[in-house]
């Protein structure tokens, strides 16, 4: 049933999708949909507007209008929905574990080239997009944001960046940069990061990479530098800076 009340009101060309206004609506009504911030449903906004003082840009306000009431219990059942579908869908990828190398094959069944050479992973998952905010490996992580092709391209990957680390990684080329934003700023102010190393590749896409890490380190008002080094594209070294 539709009533007279107060509802926020997004202003697309004012919005640029940073993502900030996501997190800071309790019941989850806004999301990043196409770039823009996005009401998903009237009945999941309260009308309170503690979202309005997190956006940068002025997009969002309060109005009164004709609106599906606020539904408390369908924000209830929306957000349980959510939580179900990012860690209890049955997929494999969404289980969060950490373990450490000697989970990862038995002792008896190891191949020479295991004993010699072993995984230096900790966790799962490791898709960026898979990753909950609230995973308990990213509390006080030594943190690799780790671009998709330099997993492939350079040989010794384990050893000199993922050994000890927690890793992310992505691609800002496929993926949603405005989820990736969003995420990251939620894990800046949550998990207290020690430290950010970034790996990507030399090709221009990989560049979007460090921008949103900065970026997301700026919306949560933290002092981190990120340590970057580029891999070419024939998996060697041909940069290291700090950023």
């Amino acid at each position: 049933m539709k009533v007279k009340r107060k509802i926020i009101e997004i202003d697309e060309e004012l919005c640029d999708g940073c993502g900030t206004c996501v997190p800071a609506c309790a019941e989850g009504a806004i999301q990043i949909i196409d770039g823009k911030a996005k009401l998903v449903s009237e009945r999941y906004c309260d009308g309170l507007g503690s979202c309005i003082g997190e956006c940068p840009k002025g997009a969002l306000r309060i109005i009164e209008r004709e609106a599906e009431d606020f539904d408390e219990d369908a924000v209830e059942e929306y957000l349980s929905k959510k939580e179900e579908s990012t860690l209890a869908c049955g997929c494999p990828s969404t289980t969060v574990q950490t373990f450490t190398p000697d989970d990862i094959s038995s002792k008896e069944n190891e191949s020479a080239f295991y004993k010699e050479v072993s995984s230096a992973l900790s966790h799962w998952p490791v898709q960026i997009n898979l990753i909950p905010d609230f995973a308990p490996f990213l509390i006080k992580a030594d943190l690799l944001i780790l671009a998709d092709c330099a997993a492939v391209a350079y040989p010794n990957l384990h050893n000199d960046f993922i050994k000890n680390r927690v890793v992310m990684m992505g691609c800002p080329k496929f993926d949603d940069i405005n989820e990736y934003q969003r995420k990251f700023t939620e894990i800046f102010k949550k998990a207290d990061i020690k430290k950010i190393t970034a790996v990507i590749m030399e090709v221009p896409c990989c560049s979007g990479l460090p921008f949103i890490l900065k970026k997301a380190i700026d919306n949560a008002n933290l002092d981190l530098v990120i340590e970057q080094t580029t891999i070419s594209i024939k998996g060697e070294i041909i940069k290291k800076e700090y950023l």
